[in-house]
């Protein structure tokens, strides 16, 4: 039976931003208005006051702050709405990159007062790099920010791309009265309301309602009207293949904490949203449409419920039908498994399902058997690509603080690295741990992990290095010869892949030049193509 009524109506999209930005906040107001949660929690001054619903791990809620994708799944207007909600801190973006694999398209939360910021601008390089359709929301129009055409100018300007605005606000801070809807052509007006539901609704077909007056009074009234003119001859109405092919990209306003913009820009989301996409293979490209069940794995989180110390392997269905119960091929390990308690999610919650579909997320109970990017199939023997290591840029050496916990230390540390929170890597003679992170606070939340879940205490003694490189070459001789020469810097990564540390971009230009029969590669991707 064919699985296109069901592919059709998903809609799988990541949320992405600089940190505070609301991300978190318009998470949970997606969940309110799509009838997931009764009332959502409001983050305020980098504290929760009271937890956000897609922030669940302790670490989190003390600092109020995303380190870890949460994935929530619900239904709305007859579609099936799948979200990632990645960490905003650029210290964990590459978990934020890694979620971008499994994704369909982005909403991307802009504060208005700050605009584009530096953790923005590569998140959507990345975005850009791999033709992944972007809506913007910007957000915090309760408070006063930079004029709205400045903005717009900003997004093309240090993003890259054109952008057409779908809805428009009237007035900001305190004079913020609400939000037209260029693309429904109606008026929507709220009362503050933090934690449910309150509109008023008025469908506007033409500005020049004398109605419009009485509702938003004289002097708004007569910005709106020249505002939306000026649109009309300055950007081009909006172009849904422009948008899918990710060459423009729709703008909203709104509030997320204060309900003001969420409606348009989900109504706005379901409509014109790419439905699941294929994904490139070391053999071809797989189709949602291909009848034959596949999928990869593209997070992994251990303790999700510290009651029962779980381990979840998040996987996103690229093809077929997954089903409960039934044996699938795990491609790298090559054997048979199945599942029998497969869940779907809204943050904490976890449902078991019978089946699912392309494009959705589940989650795995796992024993041991994933790591990031396995695949898992109906038995044919490709694997998906696109979800590399990068190379770190901070390398620490891991002390055990506590011997008589050893064994702790090393079950902890083996499920965090399987996370993809860090990287490890092996060194000779002692069999040395050095972690390797794009950012500081990674450090700080291993600690605490390794701390509070684990029973075991470490210290973490800086080493530097510059660069982790994986190194291959089909002359073994050169490979034998090279690890002798740099034994000091030479480690395995947890899959036993060669790496050479770096000390110092010269030595490792120097190392290049003179292995020439040696590549180096920044990212472990090149395992799929040797």
């Amino acid at each position: 039976m064919s699985n296109n009524l069901e592919i059709e109506k998903r809609r799988t999209f990541g949320i992405i931003s600089h940190p505070d930005a609301g991300k978190t906040t318009l998470t949970e107001k997606l969940l309110l208005f799509g009838g997931a949660i009764q009332s959502a929690g409001a983050v305020k001054n980098n504290k929760i006051k009271k937890t956000a619903t897609s922030d669940f791990m302790e670490i989190e809620k003390q600092r109020g702050i995303s380190v870890a994708t949460s994935v929530m799944a619900f239904n709305y207007q007859n579609t099936q709405i799948n979200i990632l909600d990645t960490p905003g801190h650029k210290d964990f973006a590459e978990d934020t990159f890694r979620t971008l694999t499994a994704v369909d398209s982005v909403i991307l939360v802009i504060d208005v007062a700050n605009g584009v910021e530096t953790q923005t601008e590569k998140l959507m390089e990345v975005c850009r790099m791999r033709k992944i359709p972007v809506i913007i929301f910007i957000n915090k129009l309760d408070r006063y920010g930079k004029e709205s055409f400045d903005l717009l100018d900003e997004l093309e300007n240090k993003l890259n791309i054109k952008v057409t605005p779908l809805s428009w606000p009237i007035g900001m801070g305190e004079d913020f009265k609400g939000v037209y809807n260029i693309h429904k052509k109606n008026l929507n007006l709220f009362s503050p309301n933090k934690t449910s539901i309150s509109t008023n609704l008025y469908s506007i077909n033409n500005l020049n309602d004398p109605k419009l007056y009485e509702i938003i009074g004289e002097k708004a009234t007569k910005e709106l009207r020249e505002e939306i003119e000026l649109i009309k001859g300055v950007y081009d109405e909006f172009n849904h293949k422009s948008y899918i092919n990710a060459d423009v990209a729709p703008v909203f306003f709104g509030s997320a904490i204060n309900n003001f913009g969420v409606q348009e820009l989900l109504n706005t989301f379901c409509e014109i949203a790419p439905s699941p996409k294929g994904r490139d293979t070391n053999l071809r490209v797989i189709k949602p449409s291909d009848s034959k069940f596949s999928g990869f794995v593209f997070k992994i989180h251990a303790n999700l419920d510290p009651k029962h110390r779980d381990r979840i392997a998040f996987l996103r269905i690229v093809s077929g039908t997954f089903k409960r119960n039934t044996f699938y091929n795990h491609v790298r390990l090559r054997k048979k498994m199945k599942f029998s308690n497969p869940t779907s999610f809204l943050a904490q919650d976890k449902s078991i399902i019978e089946k699912a579909f392309p494009g959705d997320v589940i989650g795995l109970y796992d024993s041991g058997n994933f790591k990031i990017g396995d695949t898992l199939n109906e038995g044919e023997n490709f694997i998906f690509k696109g979800i590399p290591n990068f190379s770190p840029e901070i390398f620490m050496e891991l002390e055990n603080l506590d011997p008589m916990k050893s064994k702790q230390l090393e079950k902890g540390i083996n499920q965090l690295m399987d996370e993809g929170v860090a990287q490890l890597f092996i060194q000779q003679p002692g069999n040395r741990k050095i972690i390797g992170t794009v950012g500081q606070l990674q450090f700080e939340v291993i600690s605490y992990r390794l701390e509070h879940e684990y029973g075991a205490k470490c210290r973490f003694n800086p080493k530097n290095y510059f660069k982790a490189c994986w190194i291959y070459s089909d002359k073994n001789q050169t490979i034998e010869q090279f690890k002798k020469s740099k034994q000091k810097n030479i480690a395995l990564d947890k899959d036993e892949n060669l790496v050479f540390l770096a000390e110092t971009p010269f030595l490792l230009r120097v190392a290049e030049q003179d292995y020439p029969d040696i590549s180096f590669h920044k990212t472990s991707e090149f395992k799929l193509e040797v």
